[in-house]
């Protein structure tokens, strides 16, 4: 009597077992994108910022401070210029849309003055400092073959003074600095030393810019 019941429930269901064999299977779900980052320091970091948010395949950009310990990572402290920090972003991209070489590009050529040791423009002090912290060999060769081609192609009228030292720790800066550029237009800081640098992004790498911006 079992057996009958059981072949009664099977032959019951069968067609929704059959209906539910041929639906399609779900799509195998799209792999993450790899991300890398990349660590720079060229002045103030509102306009650092500012700059490279603004490319296609920047995926984040955080305002902060690298060289020196976490414990005088704080704004008013790195500003004496004594605790070997310097102004700096994090830049997390997708090097399937931007390449590192090209995000150089972009820091040398609109992003700040490499030719300007321990200052930039009237903000001076060694947290001003040009500095590429690389992470990995990769980077390193990469930071390296690009001061090499701009100094053997006389690309600015004095030597380039940017360090390029290995990458220890990046330590974020208070949230009232983060986006700071975009959320100050008006600022006479922002009017003046920065919006220079969006209208030559916009000028020497319009392919670059994201449609957003």
């Amino acid at each position: 009597m079992v057996a009958f019941y059981q072949m009664m429930n099977v032959r019951r269901f069968a067609p929704l077992l059959a209906a539910l064999l041929l639906l399609p299977s779900a799509a195998p779900a799209a792999p993450a994108p790899h991300l890398e980052k990349a660590v720079l320091a060229g002045g103030c970091f509102w306009g650092m910022e500012a700059v490279f948010e603004r490319l296609h395949g920047v995926r984040d950009v955080v305002a902060g401070f690298s060289g020196g310990a976490k414990l005088t990572a704080h704004y008013e402290v790195v500003s004496t210029g004594m605790t070997g920090h310097a102004e700096s972003v994090e830049i997390t991209y997708d090097p399937a849309q931007i390449s590192y070489a090209k995000i150089l590009d972009v820091y040398f050529t609109v992003a700040h003055d490499p030719t300007q040791l321990n200052h930039q423009g009237a903000d001076e002090g060694t947290q001003y400092r040009s500095e590429i912290f690389y992470i990995g060999d990769a980077q390193k060769k990469t930071a390296e073959a690009t001061i090499r081609d701009l100094e053997a192609r006389h690309a600015f009228p004095a030597p380039i003074v940017t360090k390029v030292e290995a990458f220890q720790a990046f330590y974020p800066a208070e949230a009232y600095h983060q986006h700071y550029a975009d959320r100050h237009p008006d600022d006479p800081y922002i009017a003046t030393v920065d919006e220079p640098k969006l209208a030559a992004l916009r000028e020497k790498f319009p392919d670059l810019i994201a449609k957003s911006h």
